[in-house]
C-alpha cells in the first residue's frame, strides 16, 4: 500500500511522518502523473484558492478529481474544503466528492486558532484537536458518517472512500485519525 500526499503546499511532512510512523509507504506527491503510483491520497491544510490555482496551472486538477472520485482520500482544514460538494465565505470551486458544506474561515483569523479535546467514533480517550484558521461544516449529506463534534459541528467526517477534518491530526501525538484512514484504504468502503 502506498499513501501518496499532495505536497504542495501545508504540513504534509507532517503527515508523511505519522503515516510513515503508522506503517504505510509514502510518496510527496507534487505531479499528476504520480498518482498512478498511489493507492490512497491525503490533502493537507494550506490555502484552498491558492491549491486550487496551482492545480488548475499544472493541469493536475482534472486528474486529482478523477482519482478522489474512486480511491480512498483524507482531506484536512483546507483538504476537506477541496473535496467538499458545497464551498461558501465565499463560494469557490472544488473537487466536489464529499456530501458536505463547509463555510471558510468560519471560526475566524490564525489568532482565533485552538486546541480542544472532544468525543470520538474513534474509541478511547477525547481526541486532541488543533485549529488553525478552520472551515466549518455546515451541512452533511445523508451518507456521511460524522466521527466527531466540536460543539454542534461535526469536524470529522467519512462518507465511502473518503474522511475530511476540519483540524489538522497531524500536529497532535494522537494517531487513532490517521489509523481510522489506513483502515479505510485496507477496507474499501466498508466499515472498519
Amino acid at each position: 500500500m502506498n499513501i501518496g500526499v499532495l505536497a504542495i503546499q501545508g504540513d504534509y511532512l507532517a503527515h508523511k511522518a505519522r503515516l510513515e510512523q503508522l506503517g504505510a509507504n509514502v510518496t510527496l506527491v507534487r505531479k499528476p502523473e504520480q498518482l498512478d503510483a498511489v493507492d490512497a491520497i491525503v490533502i493537507p491544510g494550506g490555502e484552498s484558492s491558492t491549491f486550487l490555482n496551482f492545480l488548475a496551472e499544472r493541469g493536475f486538477l482534472n486528474k486529482l478529481r478523477e482519482f478522489v472520485s474512486t480511491k480512498p482520500t483524507f482531506g484536512t482544514c483546507a483538504g476537506a474544503i477541496l473535496l467538499a460538494k458545497d464551498v461558501e465565505n465565499p463560494p469557490q470551486p472544488s473537487l466536489g466528492v464529499l456530501d458536505i458544506r463547509i463555510r471558510r474561515n468560519a471560526y475566524g483569523r490564525q489568532i482565533d486558532s485552538s486546541i480542544r479535546e472532544v468525543e470520538s467514533k474513534l474509541g478511547g480517550e477525547p481526541l486532541e484537536m488543533v485549529f488553525i484558521r478552520a472551515p466549518k461544516i455546515v451541512r452533511t449529506g445523508d451518507q456521511v458518517e460524522v466521527l466527531a463534534k466540536a460543539g454542534d459541528d461535526p469536524v470529522l467526517v467519512r462518507q465511502g472512500r473518503i474522511m475530511a477534518a476540519t483540524f489538522h491530526p497531524e500536529l497532535s501525538p494522537d494517531t487513532r485519525v490517521h489509523q481510522e484512514f489506513l483502515k479505510l484504504v485496507s477496507n474499501g468502503d466498508r466499515r472498519p
